[in-house]
């Protein structure tokens, strides 16, 4: 059994207890654990990022352990309380597969060579295979019909990803937290930087027997996060072409032969269709290439009149031929809307956001999006066939974008995407404000543009989460097309995503074109230290700490200089907050006596001033917590004393279950279970029913460490 004083146990407490910074309870034990090496060692130690920083600080604390008995059963306490995971997840993953198509044609070799990857005897390489063929060709199809099949080797499951092409690709945490999710893996319980959740995600697949597929990769450096070398996993990843830096079995997907592509179109359609068609059959299965998507899509054109010939530029591309001999046969409503929504890559549209852009009716508009998806010039979303969310496939969309500026011009395409923006933005204010409507941080929409009633608080935050993705691109777009205010706008109705649901590093991109055009654009605003702050926040809890210290600066000097009182203090706070998370104890109350300072000066006629009873008693929970660092515990007990007062008074029963939990950390970093129990017992009790698991499970760990069950 591993000695808890060494080097390496102390480290793996130091390296559990960081990676479990995701929910409140893993920041009540992260700040403790800084106390208790600030105890330990007599001096101030800056909270370590890099492993082998965590490395030093286990070492200075390794060697005052070895130099004092009583420090050492101290901290093995201490490590058996904070040091735990949560219970593991169940072992059946929940497959995220794409389904299957009912015509899957050859393939034969390939798929052996599929399973024979699968099943060989481990020898310590990834079972790892590079699926590869041009947009069409059926690389996808060919890896999601191989996980599929009925199979003894994957009994935990098959997970799937989309790793987003090469236009950039989606970011790597958000595609780790999407496995990982599929593993059945809480939010709570995933670590909050990037390359902890690599180091996460491989220790969760260690012992399992999974398939795991991840479609659209583009390089090595891409998808080398999520390689293993667990015996039971087999990774499939999916390329137009193969790219070097990977050992990987290659399987190279080609174009069907026409007898192949013959049968194909006869189970899609019939013997009879095909029989009809037997003249022109030649010069279809010409122009389809032994594309399965595109013969597929030529169902239509068999019985089809006559068209015209096709533009000397598609002849080239089968999937673009396919997408344009289709785009033929559209009533022009259909091939208006097909246009349209083409001009940016929307991760996953609906109907109402297509109406919007086309000016057309919703319910006509869903008629005709379902239409274009059965004649495969769209997608269906995640979930298939009856979700009401649509994408394009990259060589269809870039078929419809050309015709939208060829068709339709710069002018009305401009038009267009400005009603999509202002589409989604104001959907964003609507569903931001519903979900916080007392937070200052999220303007209330315009009463002409309040947009839909949503049943409750978690209805509005579902609103937001299904659009994350595409108010991202959004962000993007408003960029892009030199529109700063909709930018801004979009931006500051995504803090209920970063404060309620997380998803900071899809949502980091956009906050990084906000605050870069509020500086541009509204320097002195609160817009800007509104955004500076959100970013701020998304990068503490990514643990990117020297950016976040930049971010908070630069909020608090916006809001000074805008005069927005309120603001200034939170952007002072958030700082204060962010040296807790680092660990320095001092410099964090120093921040929060500043903020306390600012809203000592707000009169009644700033932003805010209702708020201002529950944001004292904030700042003396997080003073507090501050003083407990340096070990100043009566002097923390006091202000935690006042903040607990102001707590039950207002029935905040979250905060004062909080405080209460940092009232007992303080009795029990003296050892004092006898003044820790009620107060933990008291926290529990107010926590029942409120859905507050991790909070509960890290209080039953503070009470077994008094001596109770």
């Amino acid at each position: 059994m591993l000695d808890p004083t060494s080097v390496a146990a102390i480290s793996a407490v130091l390296g559990a207890v960081g990676s479990g910074m995701a929910n409140e309870a893993g920041k009540w034990a992260w700040e403790s654990t800084g106390a208790a090496v600030r105890r330990i060692t007599g001096r101030e130690v800056p909270a370590p990022v890099a492993p082998e920083e965590r490395d030093d600080v286990a070492r200075m604390v390794h060697e005052r352990l070895r130099a004092d008995p009583q420090l050492a059963s101290s901290w093995t306490a201490f490590a058996a309380r904070v040091g735990r995971r949560a219970p593991a997840p169940a072992r059946a993953a929940r497959s995220n597969l794409p389904a299957s198509i009912r015509f899957f044609t050859d393939r034969k070799e390939a798929m052996k060579q599929l399973q024979r990857e699968a099943s060989r005897r481990p020898d310590g390489r990834p079972r790892l295979a590079l699926v590869h063929g041009p947009d069409g060709m059926g690389s996808s199809t060919l890896a999601v019909h191989f996980g599929a099949q009925p199979t003894r080797l994957f009994p935990d499951g098959q997970i799937y990803a989309d790793l987003g092409g090469g236009g950039g690709g989606r970011d790597i945490g958000t595609v780790l937290r999407a496995l990982l999710r599929q593993l059945r893996v809480p939010d709570e319980e995933m670590p909050p930087g990037t390359d902890e959740l690599g180091e996460f995600y491989r220790h969760c697949v260690a012992d399992r027997r999974l398939l795991v597929v991840l479609d659209h990769a583009y390089s090595a450096r891409q998808v080398r996060p999520f390689l293993t070398s667990a015996p039971g996993v087999f990774t499939i990843l999916v390329a137009r072409a193969p790219f070097p830096g990977i050992d990987a079995l290659r399987v190279p997907v080609g174009p069907l032969s026409d007898k192949d592509a013959e049968r194909l179109l006869t189970a899609v359609t019939d013997k009879s269709t095909v029989a009809a068609a037997r003249a022109t059959l030649p010069s279809l299965l010409q122009r389809c290439g032994g594309s399965p998507y595109a013969l597929r899509a030529a169902a239509y054109q068999l019985s089809a009149p006559t068209l015209p010939p096709r533009r000397t530029e598609a002849d080239s591309d089968p999937v673009r031929g396919a997408a344009e001999d289709n785009y033929r046969l559209l009533t022009p409503e259909s091939a208006r809307l097909y246009r349209l929504m083409a001009l940016r890559a929307w991760p996953a549209f609906d109907a109402a956001a297509a109406a919007r852009t086309t000016g057309q009716d919703p319910h006509a508009t869903a008629e005709l999006l379902e239409d274009l998806a059965d004649r495969m010039l769209l997608e269906h979303g995640a979930g298939g066939t009856g979700n009401g969310r649509y994408h394009y496939r990259h060589g269809v969309r870039a078929h419809a974008e050309a015709a939208a500026v060829r068709e339709d011009g710069i002018a009305a395409c401009s038009a267009a995407l400005a009603r999509t923006l202002s589409a989604y933005a104001d959907l964003a204010a609507s569903a931001a404000h519903q979900a916080l409507p007392e937070s200052w941080r999220v303007p209330a929409p315009a009463e002409d543009r309040a947009g839909q009633r949503y049943e409750d608080r978690g209805a509005a935050l579902d609103a937001l989460l299904a659009e994350a993705g595409n108010l991202v691109e959004a962000v993007r777009c408003a960029e892009e097309s030199g529109d700063p205010d909709t930018a801004v706008r979009l931006c500051r109705a995504l803090w209920p995503l970063q404060l309620k649901a997380g998803h900071h590093e899809m949502l980091l991109p956009a906050l990084r074109i906000g605050t870069r055009l509020a500086d541009t654009h509204r320097p002195a605003s609160p817009d800007a230290g509104a955004l500076h702050a959100q970013l701020a926040h998304t990068l503490t809890e990514l643990k990117r700490w020297e950016e976040a210290e930049t971010a908070a600066r630069a909020a608090a000097r916006a809001e000074e200089s805008a005069g927005h009182k309120r603001g200034h203090a939170s952007a002072v706070e958030l700082l204060g907050l962010l040296r807790l998370r680092q660990w320095r104890y001092p410099e964090a109350y120093e921040c929060f006596d500043e903020a306390g300072g600012i809203l000592d000066t707000m009169g009644e006629g700033d932003e805010g001033t209702a708020d201002l009873p529950r944001a004292r008693a904030l700042l003396e929970r997080h003073r507090g917590r501050a003083l407990r660092g340096p070990g100043r515990r009566e002097e923390a007990r006091e202000k935690l004393e006042t903040a607990l007062r102001y707590f039950r008074a207002s029935g905040d029963t979250y905060n004062t279950a909080r405080t209460l939990t940092d009232l007992a950390e303080s009795w029990l970093d003296e050892e004092n279970t006898g003044a820790a129990l009620p107060l933990i017992d008291g926290a529990i009790t107010t926590l029942d029913g409120q859905s507050a698991e991790y909070q509960l499970l890290y209080l039953r760990q503070m009470r077994e460490a008094c001596g109770t069950g």
